[in-house]
């Protein structure tokens, strides 16, 4: 039997809704998906005739929490409630309740599904179209920037409701950490670290009353959002500041010691690079990449780029102080900034890749 686009099953997740969920799931039985799960993320009690009305009129399945307990949560419940009632369906098809995912857009991420049964199907909004809201668009740019730069994700919308998971996928992310709105940005950081595809298809761009509606706590969640980042900023920071203080303490000490040719420098950045190099590989090992390769094998890749990267630091360093004349330490902090963020990205590619 050959399998449609509308055989995907719909998931709702939704906190106190109103009539728009209602004429969304009218449209989307008019439109052939015939199983469509609705989870009620604990809405207080006025607004449970509207998940009453799915399940009678429409035959939703309707599940429940008692209290809120967050979008993500609302999503691994409903997954979970699919994988084991509908085994059959190509996958999920996830699209929020207050109308901004359109009809049209719902079948081609279905039908992106059924072309891509191996990734994670991403409905993508043009940030640049008029009448976007400005808290949507400089969050989405900003939280789009910071995937690059720590993740080495390119997506042109990070915060999209609308995807799609492919069955043999659902267990992969019911196990997502993250119960609001950080488990969306925790599914990314899962396809990163499982090697599995994000495929992006174009949507319409729909903001209804400037997405009042939506239940998403500027501040709070988006403290939750960027605290999924927060091993990639502690391992950061942390080596830095063990390498920048290292290499102060180095540089009191030697600096009347070696006064030839700046040698002190040299010294004090091997000497600090040593030391500090130690500390950011058995963090980035164990905690930012989680990586499984061989110790050996990773460790001699990195030794290799600490080597490149202490003889680059001890020579711009030199340089651009004999030059200049400034402080040997701020010259350090400027050229390891530099450095820092060229080989985060070849730890991230080539010396702890997950795969390996």
């Amino acid at each position: 039997m050959d399998v449609k686009a509308s055989d995907a099953v719909i998931l709702i997740p939704s906190l106190n809704p109103d009539e728009k969920m209602i004429r969304l799931i009218g449209e989307l039985k008019e439109a052939g998906f015939s199983h469509i799960v609705c989870v009620d993320d604990g809405s207080s009690p006025e607004y449970r005739h509207f998940f009453r009305e799915a399940g009678d009129t429409y035959g939703c399945d309707v599940l429940r929490h008692c209290i809120n307990m967050g979008k993500g949560r609302g999503i691994k419940t409903g997954l979970n409630h699919i994988r084991n009632n509908y085994p059959e369906t190509p996958g999920v098809v996830t699209v929020d309740s207050d109308g901004q995912h359109s009809i049209e857009d719902t079948l081609k991420c279905a039908e992106a599904l059924l072309a891509h049964p191996d990734s994670l199907i991403f409905g993508c909004r043009n940030f640049k179209e008029a009448g976007v809201p400005p808290k949507s668009y400089y969050g989405n740019t900003i939280t789009r920037s910071v995937m690059k730069a720590l993740c080495g994700i390119s997506l042109s919308d990070t915060q999209t409701g609308l995807r799609a998971i492919p069955q043999q996928l659902i267990p992969d992310f019911v196990t997502v950490k993250g119960e609001r709105y950080e488990y969306e940005m925790q599914q990314i950081l899962t396809c990163k670290e499982c090697e599995i595809p994000i495929v992006e298809v174009p949507i319409k761009t729909i903001y209804i009353e400037e997405n009042k509606g939506s239940h998403f706590n500027p501040l709070l969640d988006s403290v939750r959002i960027y605290a999924q980042f927060g091993k990639f900023l502690f391992a950061s920071v942390s080596s830095f500041l063990v390498d920048i203080i290292l290499f102060s303490i180095f540089i009191g000490l030697l600096k009347k010691r070696l006064p030839a040719n700046d040698l002190y420098i040299t010294v004090s950045t091997a000497l600090a690079r040593v030391l500090s190099a130690i500390w950011n590989f058995m963090i980035n090992r164990t905690l930012v990449f989680r990586s499984h390769s061989r110790i050996t094998k990773s460790a001699f890749k990195y030794a290799a780029l600490a080597v490149c990267q202490l003889a680059l630091s001890a020579l711009f360093v030199t340089l651009l102080h004999r030059l200049t004349g400034w402080n040997e330490t701020c010259w350090k902090i400027i050229v390891d900034c530099i450095l820092f963020l060229i080989s985060f990205q070849i730890q991230r590619e080539f010396i702890f890749k997950k795969h390996d």
